[in-house]
């Protein structure tokens, strides 16, 4: 009987020294899961110790007391490691929930950061998506670095990917603005026209009309330039492109 007790209390013990390793392996698993293992092995532990206190209190002669203390001293040192398994588990356990915590709150910002954003564009509001901002940004930092040449194409480039983009007016303001400082009227004219033709209402447009004023008087188209002068200032009164038009008009005359 004491040896039938003895040897089931060792059974459970290698049982759940083989079992917490393989737990404590698995990865990440569900917090449910982890806790109900942490319980179940506590509780074959507690279900251990009760049958070595049994043994204990055993009558057993003194031929086998010896060995029997032994044994049982071997098996809680089991129990210890066991108990220190759980530990380690239980640690590595809040450690993963840590990590899978600042997994999710990482991914979140990242997805808010592709997200459109609503902002006001040319006085109106818009959602504007993120590579739509950048493209747009990009164009406009090669103008201000003086790159004219490849701003140009990169503002055209923007116009053709996002044709109902809010900053379509002011891509097509710049793109004549990077033909006018390579000294292309020509091209300047056409860009200026589009826009002023496409979008009346742009606070860039009346800009563009002295903008497309000036390249006719370089081109010594004289009666163009004035003409588009004059439609300036009646298209856009009070405008300080319309106070420009009026002194240039004067000038011509």
């Amino acid at each position: 009987m004491k040896l039938t007790s003895f040897r089931t209390s060792i059974l459970v013990a290698a049982m759940l020294s083989a079992l917490a390793p393989g737990i404590a392996s698995a990865g990440l698993f569900d917090d449910d899961e982890a806790r109900k293992a942490i319980l179940d092995l506590r509780a074959k532990l507690d279900a251990v110790n009760v049958r070595i206190d049994k043994t204990n209190d055993a009558k057993v002669d003194k031929s086998t007391a010896l060995d029997l203390a032994n044994e049982n001293e071997q098996l809680r040192s089991e129990i210890a490691k066991l108990r220190g398994q759980i530990e380690v588990l239980a640690n590595d356990i809040a450690n993963t929930q840590r990590r899978q915590q600042d997994f999710y709150v990482d991914l979140d910002n990242r997805m808010r950061k592709l997200e459109p954003k609503r902002m006001t564009v040319d006085g109106k509001d818009a959602v504007v998506e993120v590579n739509e901002q950048r493209a747009f940004d990009n164009a406009m930092v090669l103008f201000k670095d003086g790159d004219y040449k490849n701003a140009a194409p990169a503002f055209s480039s923007f116009m053709t990917a996002y044709p109902q983009s809010a900053y379509m007016g002011s891509a097509q303001y710049w793109l004549g603005n990077s033909y006018y400082a390579q000294r292309d009227c020509k091209g300047t004219i056409t860009a200026m026209q589009q826009l002023v033709k496409t979008y009346p209402d742009h606070p860039k447009a009346p800009d563009a009309m002295l903008n497309i004023a000036g390249c006719y008087t370089e081109l010594k188209e004289k009666a163009a330039s004035k003409k588009t002068l004059e439609t300036l200032i009646s298209q856009y009164p009070g405008t300080e492109a319309a106070q420009a038009a009026k002194n240039r008009l004067s000038s011509l005359k």
